[in-house]
């Protein structure tokens, strides 16, 4: 039985936009917590529509390298052509690394 730490995650914005995401997240019925959790399982799950606005956001605010962005952009579209060549669904390759990774734990 594996034991999760908890970590805290903070930072600061401006007081408008916090009032903002509070308005927000009233409308949506949804905690500050949950939303940060959604955001980071969305993150660490590689969520295409999440990544999609991160990339737009970097790209918009010229954040990170204009290389990393056009190879990161074009490794997605080869997978995407890939998944589509073979007919591999999303679904389908959760399976396929459920598989592997009970075949192969130390990976």
């Amino acid at each position: 039985m594996s034991e999760h730490k908890t970590k805290k995650i903070q930072f600061t914005d401006t007081d408008v936009r916090h009032a903002q995401l509070k308005i927000r997240l009233e409308r949506e019925n949804i905690s500050q917590a949950d939303f940060f959790r959604a955001c980071i399982t969305g993150m660490s799950e590689n969520d295409k529509d999440l990544m999609k606005f991160i990339r737009r956001y970097k790209d918009e605010n010229e954040i990170g390298r204009k290389r990393d962005l056009k190879v990161t952009k074009e490794e997605d579209e080869r997978a995407i052509d890939l998944m589509a060549k073979f007919g591999i669904k999303d679904s389908e390759l959760e399976n396929i690394f459920d598989l592997i990774a009970e075949d192969h734990p130390e990976l």
